[in-house]
């Protein structure tokens, strides 16, 4: 699995509407076969940055987005709205092929 998480600094005139900038790239990545998530968060800490958390089956699968229609006219859409080049982790995680569960907290009666 490719994981990869971004954090996007908006310029603030644009912050309140960056989901309306990216919905078409968002819809056309979910619907990639090999994206397995492709989930936006803003922060609750600075109302200007969004974080992408997104994983692809392998390899291949990443190419293949890079190397999309949606990618290059996402890309072109985001650098009139963000106000720093993005912040990028991306590895490969040998043997996953998504989310696993957390062993640390599970769900209890009150």
């Amino acid at each position: 699995m490719i994981f990869i998480t971004v954090k996007f600094t908006v310029r603030p005139e644009r912050a309140d509407d960056w989901m309306d900038v990216v919905h078409d790239f968002t819809e056309a990545t979910r619907n990639e076969p090999g994206n397995l998530f492709f989930e936006w968060s803003r922060s609750v800490s600075n109302p200007h940055e969004y974080v992408l958390v997104e994983a692809f089956r392998d390899g291949e699968a990443g190419r293949q987005h890079v190397e999309s229609a949606h990618f290059a006219a996402g890309m072109d859409a985001m650098s009139y709205a963000v106000a720093t080049t993005p912040r990028i982790v991306s590895t490969e995680i040998p043997g996953m092929d998504g989310w696993g569960q957390m062993a640390e907290v599970t769900p209890r009666s009150a």
